[in-house]
């Protein structure tokens, strides 16, 4: 079976299911897309791992497990999403230590999230997205938007962002920024940090 890189396309609130979130996918070379229902916490660890300006004081679950193996000379080579079944997807996380290659299960949640602190690719089977992916005609059709950023992923509920720090300055917007990384309170974070990139 041939296998076929994907790319992180984005992540949107789920239309669908309450508390969700999608992890859209898509093929490297190709239109089709690959969405992924995903949990609030998942969906802030990958939200985070792409974003570089957020750094979170304490690591989250996803960077203690990246710490613990390269503090053991493990690398995670790739990750495959190899099966579906009833809706659910299924992936492993390829491993190497010492030349010696090992499969470890995975949800495909983590794998991806892992997957971005490794730098590692991410691959399905043809089987795979002949039957689940989709051509998106519009971004539209799942709300994508590859400037979400990390406050985005983590609301509870799709609903635009007050505009409460237009008035601020870039002094204080700075030190309210640190304060909320300092706290871990990444969607305030992730919304000043916003704000100080529109102005820039």
């Amino acid at each position: 079976m041939s296998l076929v890189r994907l790319n992180i396309q984005g992540i949107s609130y789920s239309q669908t299911q309450s508390g969700a979130y999608a992890l859209i996918l898509k093929e490297v070379v190709g239109e089709r897309t690959l969405p992924i229902i995903i949990g609030a916490f998942e969906a802030q660890s990958i939200a985070i791992a792409l974003e570089h300006e957020i750094k979170p004081p304490r690591p989250l679950t996803h960077d203690l497990f990246k710490t613990f193996a390269e503090r053991f000379n493990i690398k995670v080579k790739q990750v495959i999403i190899h099966k579906l079944v009833d809706g659910v997807f299924f992936s492993s996380l390829i491993c190497e230590r010492d030349k010696i290659e090992e499969i470890i299960d995975a949800r495909t949640s983590d794998a991806v999230a892992l997957a971005i602190r490794f730098n590692s690719p991410i691959y399905t089977y043809a089987t795979i997205l002949d039957k689940a992916g989709i051509f998106l005609k519009m971004k539209e059709d799942f709300k994508i938007h590859k400037e979400e950023s990390a406050s985005d992923v983590v609301k509870a509920q799709p609903t635009p962002k007050k505009d409460t720090f237009s008035k601020l300055t870039l002094k204080t917007l700075n030190t309210k920024l640190e304060q909320a990384i300092a706290s871990e309170d990444y969607e305030l974070a992730a919304q000043i940090r916003d704000e100080i990139n529109k102005r820039n």
